[in-house]
């Protein structure tokens, strides 16, 4: 199956929520949506003499992502993310501030009307994370990266997408190992945890940034349970206007596809860029990289593969993707009906005698 959807709520949702923009992608005939963490804030208070004894699922018009308990000793108060947890007097409810959704409520409404509907749900952790210069900017990535894998399992989300953080001070092999400890570290705790969505590993689009295709690749091969997010804009801007005929993105899947089998996620977009670094992204008609040779490698592959438009344009663009795959599919179509008709009428005709 092929499935297209913006990166957030469509621009034209009167709504801001994201039931309003489920439905939105529904009426649009889109079929997945990326919800996006990208800008949130946690604030905290005490959980309250009625709440005790509850847990964060019951909790009302709010959506805690990590209960901070006391320790026996002078240990530092633990983090505890669980929205199945009893909570006690002297616990402290870390609430996201996001906006999108209230509470545990309406993340379970959500999961049922995207079943419903056959949405693909996806999320996006926020933007700046760092999961190889270690200290407190990696521990804060972590748990971003924790609570939208427990988030995205009580909306039903296949995926859970984070990027991984600049190179630093590190080389690209050192780069990676320290990569690989922390990603295996997040997948065992989905695990634990009874998450089903994937870990997704995005492409980057600057040269600081760590995660160009062979990299992604290699850290999907070491950690099972963690999937490539092949963001052709970001594979374009870094090869410097890589992609341009349909062989360039064949020699995409044909890396991927030895690591995933036959079910790929991906986000496309315009993009702008300067010597192999991405300036911004931008509509799919201003931009040099072109969604038609993508449309005729995916039908060539035959695969199923959920695309994301990341274009500030949002659904305009997801939806502009879907025509043009239909287009090509039509030519296709048309092509083999005139050769077929073309051969019954060599065999119709006969020999002469």
């Amino acid at each position: 199956m092929i499935r297209f959807g913006p990166g957030g709520i469509p621009l034209s949702c009167k709504g801001r929520t994201l039931r309003d923009g489920l439905e939105d992608v529904h009426t649009l005939g889109l079929t997945a949506i990326e919800v996006q963490f990208v800008r949130v804030n946690l604030n905290k208070r005490y959980v309250t003499e009625d709440e005790i004894g509850l847990t964060p699922r019951d909790i009302e018009g709010e959506l805690a992502v990590q209960v901070l308990r006391k320790q026996k000793g002078k240990r530092p108060q633990e983090g505890i993310m669980n929205p199945g947890l009893k909570l006690k007097q002297g616990d402290v409810l870390c609430l996201l501030a996001s906006g999108i959704v209230k509470d545990y409520k309406e993340l379970a409404e959500l999961k049922e009307i995207s079943k419903e509907l056959d949405i693909y749900f996806s999320i996006h952790t926020p933007y700046y994370m760092d999961l190889i210069g270690g200290g407190e900017i990696t521990k804060k990535s972590t748990e971003s990266i924790k609570w939208c894998g427990m988030l995205g399992n009580e909306i039903g989300a296949k995926v859970i997408v984070t990027h991984l953080g600049l190179y630093g001070r590190y080389s690209r092999k050192k780069a990676l190992e320290r990569l690989i400890l922390n990603v295996r570290q997040i997948r065992d705790w989905y695990k634990k945890q009874k998450i089903s969505a994937n870990l997704g590993i995005e492409t980057s689009g600057k040269q600081e940034v760590f995660g160009d295709l062979d990299e992604v690749l290699s850290v999907c091969k070491r950690v099972s349970g963690v999937t490539p997010v092949l963001n052709f804009a970001h594979m374009h801007a870094r090869g410097n206007g890589s992609l341009k005929k349909k062989e360039d993105f064949q020699n995409i899947f044909d890396d991927t596809l030895k690591t995933v089998k036959n079910d790929l996620y991906t986000h496309f977009s315009g993009v702008e860029y300067e010597k192999g670094n991405e300036k911004r992204y931008t509509p799919i008609k201003k931009g040099d990289l072109k969604f038609e040779p993508l449309a005729e490698c995916i039908l060539d592959n035959n695969i199923n593969i959920t695309i994301i438009s990341g274009s500030p344009l949002l659904e305009h663009d997801a939806m502009y993707m879907k025509v043009i795959l239909e287009r090509v599919l039509t030519r296709r179509e048309a092509k083999a009906m005139r050769a077929a008709a073309k051969k019954g009428g060599k065999k119709k005709g006969g020999k002469k005698k």
